[in-house]
C-alpha cells in the first residue's frame, strides 16, 4: 500500500480479564493535520473483545470510502488474525465455536469499506501514540457508568 491517509493506533484493556474493559483509540491524519481520540468502557468483557473493537470502531469513524488506513496495534490476536488471514477461514466456517463472532463480523463489514494495512507494535513500548490507547483504554474501563457488553456476556461467556 501507498502512503496510508490515516494512521489509527489503537489498544484494548481487561482488568481481570475477563472483567471492566475499556478501549482507546487515536486516529491521525498527518495531511489535514487532524488528531481525534476515542474510547470506552464495558463492565464485564475480555481484553482481545477490547482490542478488536478498538479497531473497528476506528474504521467505522472514517467518512471517505475508501480510504487508505494503516492500523497499529499491540494486538497479535488482532493483527495475525488479518494478516495471517485466519478470520477469512473462520468466516467461511460461520465462525462455529469462534470467540467474539459478532465483533469479527462487524469487522470484516467495515475492514472491506477501506484499504488495510496492519503493523503490530510491542505495547508499554514507550510508543508515543499507543501509550496514550493504553491510557484511554485503562480509564474508560474504571469509569463509573460502564457500558454492557451483551453479546460477551449472554453468548461469549457460555463458550468452551
Amino acid at each position: 500500500m501507498s502512503t496510508p491517509d490515516v494512521f489509527i493506533y489503537t489498544d484494548g484493556a481487561a482488568k481481570g480479564n475477563p472483567g471492566p474493559g475499556g478501549y482507546g483509540v487515536v486516529m491521525e491524519m498527518p495531511a489535514k493535520n487532524y488528531r481525534k481520540e476515542f474510547f470506552e468502557g464495558f463492565r464485564l468483557t475480555t481484553n482481545n473483545r477490547m482490542e478488536l473493537l478498538a479497531v473497528i470502531v476506528g474504521l467505522e469513524k472514517l467518512r471517505i470510502f475508501p480510504t487508505k488506513v494503516l492500523v497499529i496495534s499491540d494486538s497479535k490476536y488482532v493483527v495475525d488474525s488479518v494478516q495471517k488471514g485466519w478470520v477469512f477461514g473462520w468466516e467461511k466456517k460461520g465462525f462455529a465455536n469462534r470467540k467474539n463472532a459478532d465483533l469479527w463480523k462487524r469487522f470484516l463489514k467495515i475492514y472491506r469499506q477501506h484499504h488495510v494495512d496492519f503493523k503490530w507494535i510491542k505495547g508499554h513500548n514507550n510508543h508515543l501514540q499507543n501509550e496514550r490507547c493504553d491510557q484511554l483504554a485503562v480509564m474508560a474501563s474504571t469509569g463509573n457508568q460502564l457500558n454492557v457488553d451483551s453479546y460477551y456476556e449472554n453468548v461469549d461467556s457460555k463458550l468452551l
